[in-house]
């Protein structure tokens, strides 16, 4: 019922920098709230892992191997979460996905929603 379409993957460098985005859709449903926005990977051969999350109150959360490197932010009057990655490494490379959990409004109803977006690839190399 909430879709989320994400953006701004592509092929760069070490050391450069890309911006992802993921905007939260309810369709012909409204969303009332989502309580936490993130982004997770998933390297060939591996499982998908955290990257970094972040709630309401713009509590934030990041993998070790990303600290200080990523920032996550979020516009909550666009349902889109935002995730700023610079000094990028060949270990970054991944597909990258989009996930946000909340609240939306089904016929006066609030029924709780937990959505993931399509992937989006990022590549690293020299």
């Amino acid at each position: 019922q909430v879709q989320l379409v994400e953006s701004g993957g592509g092929l760069v460098q070490p050391g450069g920098s890309l911006r992802l985005s993921c905007a939260a859709s309810g369709g012909i449903f409204r969303i009332n709230a989502i309580s936490v926005m993130g982004w997770y990977r998933q390297a060939p051969g591996k499982q998908r892992e955290l990257v970094a999350t972040v709630t309401t109150d713009r509590t934030t959360n990041y993998a070790d191997s990303v600290k200080g490197r990523f920032t996550i932010s979020r516009d909550d009057a666009k349902n889109t979460v935002y995730l700023q990655m610079n000094n990028l490494k060949p270990e970054d490379t991944a597909i990258y996905y989009c996930n946000a959990a909340g609240y939306y409004s089904d016929s006066g109803f609030h029924r709780p929603f937990g959505s993931w977006g399509q992937g989006t690839q990022v590549t690293v190399f020299s």
